[in-house]
C-alpha cells in the first residue's frame, strides 16, 4: 500500500478537565501518583516526540472546579493550557461561567484555536467563534467542528445577548451546513468536538447524513468513563471521563482516496507515573499560583465537629443538610433549596479553611426569597422528587432544611405527602421559600414553575459563600446528621 494514500494520527484528548491541575498520591501503592497537569504534560510531550503526527484536544470545561481557576477567573487555566498547547479547543458550559465579556477576554488569550457552531449573538444571527478549524498535518487536511447544545448553556440563560441552537435537530442541521459549505474532498477526517454528554452524541450521530462525512465525534460534559468507543451511523464516539487523572488516545489510519478511517485503536489510559515523567516546567507555572491562593485560602474559617460528607448528589447528604439548614437561617424560610450539584466535594471537616471551603462550594450565587402559596409547592416537590430526577447527570436534585419533610411513592409516581416544621402543606397557605439565582434563572427545568408563578423576588444575599464563611467562623463543632428529609417508597 503507497504510504502516501494512508497516514496514521495520534489523537489525544481531554474533556471537563475543570482546573484539576495537581497530582493527588494514593495511599495504595508506595509512591504511586496519578493525575495533574504535570504528569499529563509529560506524556503528551513524550506521544509527541515518538509518534509523527500526534493531535492534542480538549472537549470544553477546561474551567471551574479549583480555587486557582476561582481566584484567576480562568486567566491561570489559560495560562497553563497555553503550556500544554492544545491543537484545538471546543467550548463546555463552564466556559461561560465568568460570564461572556470575559470569555472573550480569555479567548484572546489562548494561543490555540478554540472552535464553536452553535452559539450566536442573537441580534446579529453572528456566530460567537470561529465555527471550525481545518487543520494540515502532514499532508493530510482535518476538519474539527465545535458544538454544545442548550441543555448544556443553561448558565446562558443570565445573557440574554446570546444564543444557541436549542436542539440537537439544529446542531446537526448547522453541521451539514458547516460541511457543505466549507469541506470539499481534499478534507481527509472530520472530528466533531462535543459537549452535549455522551448519550447526546449518539442521538447527534443518528441524525448526522453520511454525504456530510463526519467520522468521529470527541465529545464532553456527562463524565463518561468507556471501555471502548461507541460507533453509530458508522461515527466513532469517544469521551474521557473527568479531570486529569486519564487520557482519551486514538490511534488511527486514513486512507487519502476514500477520506475514511481505516483502521483504529482506543485507549483510555490512566495519567499516572507508570505512563510518563513528569513535566516540571508546568509545575513551576502551577506552583507559581499555587502560592498565592494558599497565602490567601489556607486560613482556618472553623471546625465541624467531625468531617461530614456529600457522598452523591442524588441523595440527602450531612453536608448538604448542614448547608441548607445555614442558608435557612438567613431570613424567614419555610424552605431552601441548595442544588446537590453546587456542592462539589464529597467531604468537609473537620478544620474547615477557606480554601476548602470555596473547594467544596465554589458557585457564588445570590439567594432569591419568594412567596408562593402551597398548591405550588406541592407541583415543585412533586417535580424535584420524581424518579428521572434522580439519574445520573439529568435531573437537578435538592438539599432541604430540617423544617421539611415529603414522602414520595415511586411506584405511584407521587407525591404522598409534604409538611413543614410538622404540619401537612395547606394548598392555599402562603410559604416563603428560597433558591439561588442559578436556578430562579432555570427556574422551570429544574422546579417546573415559571417566573410568573413564583411572583415577586427579594435578594437575601448577593453571596452565599460570605453567609457560609461567617457562619462556619461563629459557630464551632457544627455536626448534622441525614434525617430523612426526603423519602421515597
Amino acid at each position: 500500500m503507497s504510504t502516501e494514500r494512508f497516514k496514521k494520527f495520534t489523537i489525544l484528548h481531554s474533556n471537563d478537565m475543570h482546573g484539576d491541575f495537581l497530582a493527588e498520591a494514593t495511599g495504595t501503592v508506595e509512591n504511586y501518583v496519578i493525575g495533574g497537569m504535570s504528569l499529563l504534560s509529560g506524556y503528551i510531550n513524550k506521544v509527541r516526540q515518538e509518534e509523527k503526527n500526534v493531535l492534542f484536544v480538549i472537549s470544553g470545561d477546561m474551567l471551574q472546579g479549583s480555587t486557582i481557576d476561582t481566584e484567576y477567573r480562568g486567566i491561570s487555566t489559560i495560562e497553563i493550557m497555553n503550556y500544554l498547547a492544545p491543537d484545538v479547543v471546543t467550548l463546555g458550559n463552564h466556559e461561560l461561567d465568568y460570564g461572556l465579556p470575559h470569555l472573550l477576554f480569555l479567548e484572546k488569550m489562548a494561543n490555540f484555536p478554540i472552535v464553536n457552531a452553535n452559539l450566536y449573538i442573537k441580534k446579529y444571527n453572528k456566530r460567537l467563534m470561529n465555527p471550525y478549524l481545518i487543520l494540515n498535518v502532514d499532508g493530510f487536511d482535518i476538519m474539527f467542528i465545535g458544538i454544545v447544545t442548550e441543555e448544556a448553556l443553561r448558565t446562558l440563560k443570565r445573557d440574554s445577548s446570546i444564543g444557541t441552537f436549542v436542539s440537537l435537530e439544529d446542531a446537526a442541521t448547522e453541521i451539514g451546513k458547516i460541511c457543505n459549505a466549507y469541506k470539499n474532498e481534499d478534507i481527509d477526517l472530520t472530528i466533531l468536538l462535543t459537549h452535549i454528554g455522551f448519550e447526546q452524541d449518539k442521538k447527534l450521530a443518528e441524525m448526522l447524513n453520511p454525504e456530510w462525512g463526519v467520522d468521529m465525534i470527541i465529545g464532553g460534559h456527562s463524565h463518561t468513563f468507556l471501555e471502548q468507543p461507541a460507533q453509530v451511523n458508522n461515527i466513532l464516539i469517544a469521551q474521557a471521563g473527568v479531570g486529569t487523572d486519564q487520557i482519551g488516545r486514538f490511534d488511527i489510519v486514513v486512507d487519502d482516496d476514500t477520506n475514511s478511517i481505516v483502521e483504529w485503536k482506543w485507549q483510555l489510559l490512566p495519567v499516572d507515573n507508570n505512563l510518563a515523567q513528569p513535566d516540571p516546567n508546568i509545575e513551576n507555572l502551577i506552583n507559581s499560583f499555587k502560592e498565592q491562593v494558599d497565602r490567601k485560602y489556607n486560613r482556618i474559617v472553623g471546625r465541624f465537629a467531625r468531617q461530614l460528607t456529600h457522598p452523591s448528589r442524588y441523595q440527602e447528604t450531612e453536608l448538604g443538610n448542614l448547608i441548607a439548614d445555614i442558608l435557612a437561617e438567613q431570613d424567614n424560610l419555610d424552605v431552601v433549596f441548595v442544588a446537590s450539584g453546587a456542592i462539589r466535594g464529597s467531604e468537609l471537616g473537620p478544620l474547615v479553611t477557606l480554601s476548602d471551603l470555596k473547594k467544596v462550594f465554589p458557585y457564588d450565587d445570590t439567594l432569591y426569597k419568594f412567596t408562593i402559596t402551597g398548591s405550588y409547592l406541592t407541583k415543585i416537590f412533586t417535580h424535584i422528587m420524581r424518579p428521572e430526577n434522580r439519574i445520573q447527570g439529568v435531573g437537578e436534585y435538592f438539599q432541604l432544611n430540617k423544617s421539611v419533610k415529603a414522602i414520595y411513592n415511586d411506584t405511584q409516581q407521587k407525591l404522598e405527602s409534604l409538611s413543614i416544621n410538622g404540619e401537612l402543606i395547606q394548598e392555599d397557605q402562603k410559604y416563603t421559600i428560597c433558591i439561588d439565582g442559578y436556578r430562579y434563572q432555570n427556574s422551570i427545568p429544574n422546579l417546573d414553575i415559571t417566573h410568573e408563578e413564583l411572583g415577586n423576588s427579594k435578594v437575601i444575599s448577593t453571596s452565599c459563600q460570605d453567609i457560609l464563611e461567617e457562619y462556619f467562623s461563629h459557630h464551632q463543632n457544627l455536626n448534622s446528621y441525614i434525617e430523612g428529609r426526603l423519602i421515597y417508597k
